[in-house]
């Protein structure tokens, strides 16, 4: 393992003072896009130096997202690779060859309720296009029998779709793990200027502790990603949304070993943690917005799923949340983070316009549980085991928007 000056060890991860003078791959971006691609691209005889421009690894985007992962996805392509996230999830340590980091894996299930005859036919359409794909164990199941496996369901749900296998863990243990896992070189408080380009192909990464020579370089930085691809006149057809997240612990209400609870009409959807929930909705009137590193909060944002008679109330399909409300004394913080969506709903995994420089962004609210698995296709790009004509993620498609069938 190559060492550099100022190098210190943070249980497994790599952290180095010094810049190395030339790099065979620069990694921009330290949330779980940026790990999951230096582990991957070390195990295609890479040796990646990863570049993040906060004072700590992993704490933008990456740290305030739900944690779940489910197959129950509304498109073949997206199923095929999360499987292979999951895969990994399952088996982590093995996985990525260390032991210092533990997702906590959490095999809760998923559970989708709707209070509409049109949300049930859209739901058993969706299972029975997951069927066709090869996912035969989702259960669609009638209010009664989803309020005898799951009490807290509201007499309104008429009907449920439920997948056992889905569930929960921890985002920032992942992407610890991934980073120990791949022994790369992380340099903190490390922001991309830059590029140095020569004749179309990238020579170089300009940053504001030096300049790192190279030939290849991954923008994986989240909501930052536009404006990076930018100083190289690199035009990425993303947009930025803001989504919040509600953390109430210590919720004695919040059944402990309850699934992953969506509301399949509304969108919002909670999940059991610190001894209580969080709850989260991404509000699809929110404007986009500007990539910021202090995203800005919305205290209306709780009212909005807590108080009952909100359209959005957690207390539709969950009517818990109304004795939470009631009781008035529950503790809650509010978190914010933003998606990077594009106009068709899936990643930009391949190279830009500029020779040299590759792009794994885009990832909208899929990028926890869809990354480790997309950063091995970008790799597959960048080494070329995946050409151009096969990569369905590629920069340069055409962007058709399409129908989603399910609200996240």
């Amino acid at each position: 393992m190559v060492r550099f000056m100022g190098e210190r060890t943070g249980a497994g991860v790599r952290y180095v003072e010094d810049l190395p003078a030339t790099a065979d791959l620069v990694v921009i971006g330290g949330g779980v896009i940026g790990a999951a691609t230096a582990f991957h691209a070390v195990r295609a005889g890479f040796h990646p130096l990863v570049v993040e421009r906060r004072p700590a690894f992993c704490s933008l985007t990456t740290a305030v997202a739900a944690g779940g992962f489910r197959l129950q996805l509304d498109n073949e392509e997206e199923l095929r690779l999360v499987s292979e996230t999951v895969e990994m999830l399952l088996d982590f340590r093995d996985a990525t060859g260390q032991a210092a980091y533990d997702p906590g894996v959490r095999q809760q299930g998923y559970l989708w309720l709707t209070t509409t005859n049109e949300g049930a036919d859209r739901q058993r359409r969706l299972v029975e296009a997951q069927r066709g794909w090869g996912l035969d164990d989702v259960e669609v199941l009638d209010g009664d029998e989803a309020r005898r496996l799951f009490p807290f369901v509201s007499p309104d749900v008429i009907q449920a779709r439920f997948r056992q296998a889905d569930g929960l863990f921890d985002p920032k243990e992942l992407t610890f793990g991934l980073a120990a896992g791949s022994g790369a070189p992380v340099a903190l408080e490390c922001g991309a200027l830059g590029f140095r380009i020569t004749h179309g192909r990238l020579a170089g990464v300009q940053t504001t502790r030096g300049f790192v020579a190279t030939e290849t370089a991954v923008i994986a930085a989240g909501p930052f990603s536009g404006p990076l691809a930018a100083l190289a006149d690199v035009e990425l057809p993303v947009t930025t949304v803001r989504r919040q997240k509600l953390v109430m612990p210590d919720v004695a209400e919040v059944p402990s070993g309850a699934p992953m609870t969506v509301d399949d009409d509304t969108g919002v959807h909670w999940r059991p943690a610190f001894n209580g929930a969080v709850l989260l909705f991404t509000d699809p009137s929110t404007p986009p917005s500007e990539p910021s590193d202090i995203v800005p909060i919305d205290h209306a944002f709780a009212f909005q799923l807590l108080r009952p008679d909100s359209p959005t109330a957690a207390a539709r399909v969950a009517p818990f949340w109304r004795e939470v409300w009631d009781r008035g004394n529950a503790h809650w913080m509010l978190q914010a983070g933003q998606y990077t969506e594009t106009p068709d709903g899936r990643p930009l995994l391949g190279q830009s316009s500029v020779e040299g420089l590759f792009v794994n962004a885009g990832h909208g609210g899929r990028g926890v549980m869809g990354g480790p698995a997309m950063s091995r296709h970008l790799v597959d790009v960048l080494t070329g085991k995946i050409g151009p004509e096969a990569n369905p993620f590629r920069l340069d498609r055409s962007f058709e928007p399409r129908p989603r069938l399910d609200p996240l």
